[in-house]
């Protein structure tokens, strides 16, 4: 059962769509002048299949409990965007919906900014670290990524299953255990998201390392700090991770890895 906090954000939030949706976008003739704008509580109830009663309790926030099902009919019906229907299941109290089939679009300029960042290496990932944009100078690093398959353009398959990873990272187990304790968080965090167990099943195939760490049962979030590489042609380079979050998409994080000495900075600018 939501508390009552949640209850009252999400009674004005539905108000508030219901009054922003224009009736004839869901189908209804134009009538008489209305009393309120957008849809009626009860034209709202029947186009989602719900009892005008029970709709209306809803939006007085009373004690009451919300099915997927009907959160699933009303953001439909209220043509909400995806920002929009998270939202709604956050404040409904229930679990985010999984994420489309579709492959996740990089805005242009982002994609640009990461190109910009060139010789500092920069990627684009979703949740589950799939890479969705990386720049020149991160391909550098992990020996080119254009070749290798969709499925291996990854940072945990990079760090766990591409060969030689053991050797390419200074600081390999405590990394190791870092990135498993934010894929086990990320798994709460987005438990109806089919992708999440589905890494996990391939990265315990594929690593016995990584199924080892992954039965340790540990958690931990994404903190920024020096990383090492010990490349074999640019030898050891000594980076500082940064993370941001995209504005237009909350499950897109750009990391930035800044030289931390002007060794490194200097061969990052050499030709590859």
């Amino acid at each position: 059962m939501i508390d009552m906090v949640q209850r009252e954000e999400l009674a004005s939030f539905l108000r508030s769509r219901r009054e922003a949706t224009d009736p004839v976008s869901v189908g209804l003739r134009p009538g008489p002048r209305r009393r309120t704008p957008g849809l009626r509580r009860e034209e709202l109830a029947q186009l989602s299949g719900i009892s005008v009663t029970w709709y209306t309790w809803l939006e007085q926030g009373r004690r009451i409990s919300v099915s997927r099902q009907v959160i699933e009919s009303l953001a439909r019906v209220l043509r909400m965007a995806p920002a929009e229907r998270e939202h709604l299941f956050t404040v409904a109290g229930l679990a985010l919906p999984a994420q489309t089939a579709d492959p996740p679009q990089v805005d242009d300029t982002l994609r640009r900014l990461v190109e910009a960042l060139d010789p500092n290496p920069a990627f684009v990932v979703n949740p589950w670290w799939d890479l969705l944009a990386y720049n020149d100078a991160y391909s550098f690093l992990h020996g080119g990524l254009d070749g290798r398959p969709a499925a291996e353009r990854n940072v945990l398959w990079l760090f766990f299953a591409a060969d030689p990873a053991r050797n390419l990272f200074v600081n390999w187990p405590d990394e190791a255990r870092q990135l498993v304790g934010q894929l086990r968080a990320h798994l709460a965090q987005y438990p109806g998201d089919p992708r999440g167990p589905e890494l996990v099943a391939a990265l315990a195939a594929a690593s016995p390392a990584f199924a080892e760490l992954w039965q340790e049962h540990g958690t931990a979030r994404f903190r920024s700090y020096r990383k090492g590489y010990q490349h074999p042609v640019a030898g050891l380079l000594s980076l500082d991770y940064i993370k941001l979050t995209a504005a237009n998409d909350d499950h897109q994080q750009l990391t930035v890895m800044l030289p931390a000495d002007q060794v490194t900075a200097d061969k990052l600018r050499q030709p590859r």
